[in-house]
């Protein structure tokens, strides 16, 4: 297999592990089989110049990207020469829960000051799913993002409605189904060619 098509392929691999995709899930939004996309990642073909195309626009690089080798990332290693792995899940729980030891951390000081602010831990919820929105898109690829969205859109209007609760502003509830409705209808939109 010449360089090129090694490159291409394991270029290929790495983009569609990232977002989270299957070959399955890569060939249907390409109009093409599984079958194609395991050649095409098996170095034994590769796809025309208007695939390729489609793929960078895809993954949001360019064809030089696709094509071109890129060096490997040295991984770092503990004492034993083993390779140190990262689990995104556990750095993506240690992130939302330490945005909640913050929130306690506020609470509990400000309750020893005789001040009870219980709206800090009611922000913390849409404070967690922007973290959660975030790392999600950067390691998952965005994949489900609309649901982190729709939790976050609510959230907010929930924090808001207690933050206000003395006023007992239910009518907020009434912009919440749209924005909702929203949120869903924008993730339902396709780009046409």
């Amino acid at each position: 297999m010449d360089e090129s098509r090694a490159a291409f392929a394991s270029n290929l691999i790495r983009l569609r592990q990232q977002a989270g995709m299957t070959q399955a899930e890569l060939g249907e939004k390409l109009n093409y089989s599984d079958k194609s996309v395991s050649k095409w990642e098996r170095g034994e073909a590769v796809p025309d110049v208007f695939v390729i195309k489609h793929i960078a626009s895809l993954y949001g690089v360019t064809i030089d990207d696709l094509l071109r080798p890129h060096a490997e990332k040295r991984p770092v290693y503990r004492a034993g020469n083993e390779p140190l792995h990262y689990r995104t899940s556990i750095i993506t729980l240690i992130a939302v829960l330490g945005i909640w030891t913050v929130a306690l951390l506020i609470f509990v000081i400000l309750w020893m000051l005789d001040v009870i602010l219980w709206q800090i831990l009611v922000f913390a919820v849409p404070v967690s799913l922007i973290t959660l929105l975030v790392l999600h898109t950067i390691w998952r690829g965005g994949r489900y993002n609309q649901y982190i969205i729709g939790a976050l859109v609510l959230s907010i209007f929930v924090a808001a409605y207690l933050f206000l609760l003395r006023y007992n502003p239910w009518q907020i509830f009434l912009v919440a189904i749209p924005a909702e409705v929203v949120v869903f209808l924008c993730f339902r939109l396709k780009k046409q060619d």
